[in-house]
């Protein structure tokens, strides 16, 4: 009766599914017999512990009682699902008081990491670092300490978090940094970040800028051309705000100011030989020697050539000779001139082409306003369509000349400054209205060919090129519409002259009249006269600005 009662009171202190303590009585080649002091002992793997070979006879260990007889009678335990259990109620109390836990990385899955932390815990991509590492393989094996920051109870799921600990650790570090810098400290640290106005500089907890302008006396076109991410480097520290805990580096700053002596060094005048850096529209940079850039101008690249870009001339990395012409510290910039290198042709123009005298040349290009003319490579005259001739109104070069054309001309002007030479071709000839009254008379019948055809009269052209106007009331004594229904251009004309106006340059002739008495003739003279200045004839140039576009000849252009 006595053994009976012990028995049930031995079985009373036992729960499934609690912890208890045994001892190890006996190890096997797979298992060990462990005694918790109940009428049979329990049986557990090797397997369920961490490492067997330190497992000794007599060895106290926690195990669960899963069950106090199985079907033959044997005590079931496991030391896996105590750990476990016990390991579980540890994370609990750690989540609530919000500590932080050590866990060895396991493996990588999607998304992070898997630690073992008593049990298996997820560490994402994103919690692992302030900024999320690109290869995660680096964190195999290590370990890692972390805050849980959630946990499933039903699914035994946790989630851990890395980023708050580094944060506070590089919080700790930031002020410690800050404390202790000081303005022109030599620092080393490593690139973070690149972006198009510098590069971030981590000093292991601190971050600073290292701008573009402070990277090199040369100029570059990018941080990138100088520095990568994950490079280590030595930098000087410019500025410090503990307030915004902002902190300015220089790179350049710890090698001399090459322009500090620049004008000595680089006289205006001195003759110096670089290295082409980059070609703008506007101009090409010249590296003279480290750090020390001068800027060739477009305009400086020639005097004669007409240069549209310097890549028409020029070609990256080549080593070419030029002459200062101007330096300023302040303003780090070094003016340069290939031009220079030799004479301005320009300076003896007025001695080769002196105003007055002939020259000849080639039609280069027309324009507009008049034709340019090359007198010898590199140097141009302009004819204005206004000293093309004399006696006929030119509305385009075109109708003279030709592209690629010889022709002679007169020097009129030079303007050396500008470097222009205003060339003429009338004037190689003399001017034949100052002798008009010479040649022709009112009252004298003469005969050409219609050039032009207007709306208001007819061009007829003379000798010696004079045009005489034809108004439409001197074409016929019967009423005129339109002078294109009775002149065509290239037609034989005979009329007779009724006005002749030297100062105006005009003369007006009357198809009608060449038959008419001298009394007929004073008259139509008189109603000639009449005609309203400014409404239809008040002056060859006048006349011919109003010609229309059907008013020229076939071919020409407009």
């Amino acid at each position: 009766m006595a053994m009976m009662e012990l028995l049930q009171k031995s079985m009373l202190n036992f729960s499934e599914g609690s912890i208890v303590k045994g001892r190890v009585i006996q190890k096997r080649s797979k298992e060990v017999v462990i005694d918790i002091g109940y009428k049979s002992e329990g049986i557990i793997s090797l397997n369920e512990f961490e490492d067997p070979s330190l497992l000794q006879i007599g060895d106290e260990v926690e195990v669960l009682l899963e069950s106090l007889e199985d079907d033959d009678g044997i005590v079931v335990l496991s030391r896996e699902k105590a750990t476990l259990k016990q390991n579980w109620e540890k994370i609990v109390q750690i989540h609530k008081e919000g500590g932080v836990i050590s866990g060895r990385v396991k493996n990588i899955v999607k998304g992070g990491l898997m630690l073992h932390v008593g049990v298996e815990a997820f560490l994402p991509s994103s919690q692992i670092d302030i900024v999320p590492p690109r290869n995660l393989r680096e964190f195999e094996g290590k370990t890692l300490e972390c805050k849980i920051v959630k946990i499933n109870e039903e699914r035994k799921n946790v989630v851990l978090s890395r980023r708050e600990i580094v944060e506070a650790q590089r919080a700790e570090k930031r002020a410690e940094l800050l404390s202790n810098l000081k303005k022109g400290d030599k620092v080393k640290g490593v690139v973070k970040n690149i972006t198009d106005f510098g590069a971030f500089i981590d000093l292991d907890g601190l971050d600073g800028l290292l701008h573009i302008t402070d990277m090199s006396w040369s100029r570059i076109n990018h941080p990138s051309e100088m520095l990568k991410v994950g490079q280590e480097i030595e930098v000087l520290v410019t500025e410090i705000d503990r307030e915004k805990e902002r902190v300015s580096f220089g790179l350049k700053q710890k090698n001399e100011n090459p322009w500090e002596k620049i004008a000595e060094k680089y006289p205006a005048g001195t003759k110096v030989r670089g290295k082409v850096t980059n070609l703008a529209p506007y101009g090409a940079f010249v590296e003279l020697e480290t750090g020390i850039e001068g800027l060739i101008h477009v305009s400086e690249l020639s005097w004669t050539k007409r240069v549209a870009k310097p890549a028409d001339v020029l070609q990256a990395n080549q080593e070419i000779d030029a002459i200062v012409i101007d330096v300023s510290k302040e303003d780090q910039k070094v003016s340069l001139s290939v031009r220079q290198l030799e004479a301005n042709p320009w300076e003896e123009v007025s001695l080769k082409f002196p105003i007055g005298t002939n020259v000849k040349g080639k039609v280069r290009n027309l324009t507009a306003y008049g034709a340019f003319v090359e007198l010898e490579e590199g140097i141009d005259g302009m004819v204005h369509v206004s000293d093309l001739s004399w006696t006929r109104k030119i509305n385009h070069p075109s109708e003279l000349l030709k592209k690629g054309q010889d022709l002679e001309a007169k020097v009129l002007e030079i303007d050396k400054a500008n470097q222009r030479i205003s060339l003429g071709i009338k004037q190689l000839a003399e001017d034949p209205w100052k002798v008009i009254e010479n040649k022709y008379k009112i009252g004298d019948v003469v005969s050409g060919k219609v050039s032009k055809v207007a709306s208001f009269g007819a061009f007829i052209q003379l000798e010696d090129e004079i045009d005489g106007l034809v108004h439409i009331s001197q074409i016929s004594n019967d009423r005129v519409e339109k002078v294109k229904d009775v002149l065509k251009i290239g037609q034989d004309v005979t009329a007779r002259i009724i006005k002749i106006d030297k100062t105006e340059r005009r003369i007006g002739l009357s198809v009608k009249a060449v038959d008419y008495t001298p009394e007929q003739l004073e008259r139509e003279k008189e109603k000639f006269e009449a005609i309203r200045s400014g409404e239809d004839l008040t002056s060859m140039e006048e006349a011919f600005g109003k010609l229309t576009e059907e008013d020229y000849r076939p071919g020409e252009k407009k």
